[in-house]
């Protein structure tokens, strides 16, 4: 076993990484940005070195000052992660020539796989099922434009050098391709620096079932089945394994596939190979196809590790270090079921538009697994990925472990952003995922139910005025009320744009009456604390001006006052604002141009994601404001539309 590795990668995945390496006695280093300095991963590290600016290409894709630090610190391997130089096969390389090791397949396995189209010839020479589609080298957008009609609509463009959803695109009819292809090249140009695309068939009931392998250069096996079928964006939200409905036959047929993929690219270490199934009639041996192999080790690596009590990572410094499979394939089993949620900071009504912002306070429950690589006072930035943690739950069957689910996202405590744990919640609670009807077009068709707003909650609201009006750890009754005055205090609070007005009528010392409009709270202090009509309160942290109750999975009330109205009222509605610090990406739009409520007036990137910014009327744009390629910050004026003319 080595004595010393470097983890060329941040947040959850080092973490992760260290804790075993760390338990198996293994010195870890780590490496970081300057925007992650305070950052837990490196706090977990017995060493780490900072690498360079906040920007990816400035710090984690910079193989050679990687390579530095792991000569100074005589770390003997370096464990890529995932994401980052985890599947660049000239850093595979590099780290080879500096004699060291990869934990992790070779530059050849990585490059059999980069490449989509090039990864599924190889397939069907191995006698792997693949999707009907075009992996030539022919990018002619006509040329695309007739296979995609000879193929048959439905069809997925997809990046040849893609993964996580980046560079694809889902066309339903001819007239769309043209605008989509233009899309997913300029994506994936910027995300992979490879615009070429191939096109496939879209199967109508999609699945997206993986196995996990794992090699040792020369046999492999797999360790079952993940489905990871909730997906928004083609990104995924909720993982599980076994896969609901799978069957023996079935099961056995799929595992075969993939390690006959794994083997025919001698592949050493973690990998996934992914297929598409159709779930139109239940899952059948013959309805599944390859997508593609992520050689590496995946997010949703949890689940199987679960199921089978592997720990995946010691796996992969075991054969890194040398030795051979540490299982054969009849060794593994199945125990019970587990699910895997991805906590993001991002604001789901609005698109799920990534979040940024300081977490003031962070808390998991017992009971659950948490993987993460933030704390509480940590900040999300606008550079990486918004991903909080994920919550892992197991249990013996399907239906506790998804009990169990809900339960730990209902008890997950998070403040200081807005995130997805209502909709994760939303899912958990959704019948047709209950009961393992899924697909990649769930989320999408229930999309207005699964990220309603929440109706309002009396009881948090009036808790949040308790708070703010500072009853709540007062010893004296009449804290925050001025003598030969009423008993009745005014606040204002606002929760998701909306403005309340309540009263808080003292009458005794833990008495106090709450009311705004129809709304009437009786809160009641006794010797095991608040109640609020008779319910006990909730948990609850305070940040400024900011009243977070842990209910209904995070209710946040802002307290506003009379200056914060003043400052509202001189906003510009005519005026097309950059939401996040990202990057123009195109600007669809010139002075003089007449637009429509709706209309796409420019593209911002912006962490990992392309963001669409359209007229909020119609209108005639008056001015733009900045030229594509432009780094812009939260705020940033983008577009003017002409005022409005009044009445």
């Amino acid at each position: 076993m080595f004595d010393t590795i470097l983890i060329a990668n941040r947040g959850e995945i080092a973490c992760r990484v260290m804790k075993t390496a760390q338990a198996l006695g293994v010195r870890c280093v780590a490496v970081y940005s300057e925007a992650d300095a305070g950052a837990a991963h490196v706090a977990m590290a017995d060493e780490a070195h900072c690498i360079g600016g906040p920007a990816p290409a400035d710090s984690y894709l910079k193989g050679d000052a990687i390579l530095a630090v792991a000569r100074v610190t005589g770390a003997q391997a370096i464990h890529p992660g995932y994401g980052f130089l985890s599947e660049n096969p000239d850093f595979v390389d590099a780290v080879e020539a500096a004699g060291l090791t990869f934990i992790g397949p070779s530059a050849r396995a990585i490059r059999a796989m980069g490449l989509k189209d090039a990864a599924k010839a190889l397939m069907e020479e191995a006698g792997v099922p693949v999707v009907p589609g075009y992996h030539g080298d022919n990018q002619d957008p006509a040329f695309l434009a007739g296979q995609a009609e000879e193929i048959g609509y439905p069809v997925l463009i997809k990046a040849v050098a893609g993964g996580g959803g980046k560079g694809m695109r889902l066309v339903e009819a001819p007239g769309e391709f043209d605008r989509a292809l233009a899309s997913a090249r300029a994506e994936a140009r910027t995300a992979f620096g490879n615009e070429a695309v191939l096109i496939e068939k879209f199967v109508s009931k999609p699945r997206h079932i993986e196995l996990q392998v794992f090699g040792d250069g020369t046999r492999a096996v797999h360790l079952f089945e993940r489905d990871c079928s909730l997906q928004r964006r083609h990104q995924k939200v909720i993982e599980e394994a076994p896969a609901p409905g799978m069957t023996e036959e079935m099961r056995a047929a799929m595992g075969a596939a993939a390690v006959r993929a794994a083997e025919a690219i001698g592949y050493k270490g973690a990998g996934t190979v992914e297929f598409i199934v159709d779930g139109s009639d239940g899952l059948r041996p013959d309805g599944f196809w390859f997508m593609e192999m992520n050689t590496r080790l995946q997010v949703e690596h949890p689940v199987t590790e679960m199921i089978t009590g592997v720990d995946l990572v010691e796996w992969q410094l075991r054969v890194a270090a040398g030795e051979s499979l540490p299982a054969r394939q009849e060794d593994l089993s199945i125990n019970g079921h587990a699910f895997e949620a991805r906590l993001y900071a991002e604001d789901v009504p609005a698109g799920f538009l990534p979040a940024t912002g300081r977490l003031t306070h962070l808390a998991f429950p017992e009971g659950a697994r948490a993987d993460t690589g933030v704390r509480s006072g940590d900040e999300i930035t606008p550079w990486y990925d918004p991903m909080i943690a994920k919550l892992i739950c197991h249990g013996p069957t399907r239906e506790i472990a998804l009990k169990r689910l809900a339960q730990g996202l209902a008890r997950t405590q998070v403040a200081g952003s807005v995130t997805n744990l209502a909709f994760l919640g939303a899912l958990c609670a959704h019948e047709g995922f209950a009961r393992g009807d899924v697909d990649t077009g769930l989320i999408g068709r229930e999309i207005d139910a699964l990220a309603a707003p929440l109706e309002g909650n009396p009881l948090a609201l009036a808790q949040a005025a308790l708070v703010e009006a500072g009853l709540w750890e007062a010893d004296d009754w009449a804290t925050g009320f001025s003598l030969w005055q009423p008993l009745t205090r005014t606040l204002v609070l606002e929760e998701a744009g909306e403005e309340r007005v309540l009263y808080l009528r003292v009458r005794g010392s833990g008495d106090v009456l709450i009311e705004s409009g129809d709304l009437v709270v009786e809160a009641l202090r006794g010797p095991g604390g608040w109640t609020l009509d008779g319910e006990p309160a909730a948990r609850f942290a305070v940040a400024g001006d900011v009243v977070t109750i842990f209910a209904d999975h995070g209710r946040a009330y802002r307290v506003i006052r009379a200056l914060d109205r003043a400052a509202a009222g001189g906003s510009d509605a005519s005026v097309i604002e950059a939401p996040m610090p990202g990057l123009v990406q195109a600007v669809e739009v010139s002075a003089g141009a007449r637009v429509s409520a709706g209309d796409r007036l420019a593209v911002l990137e912006a962490m990992k994601m392309e963001h669409s910014l359209t007229a909020p009327r119609d209108g005639v744009v008056a001015e733009v404001l900045v030229e594509a390629g432009a780094q812009v910050e939260a705020g940033a004026a983008l577009i003017r539309l002409e005022e409005e003319e009044a009445a």
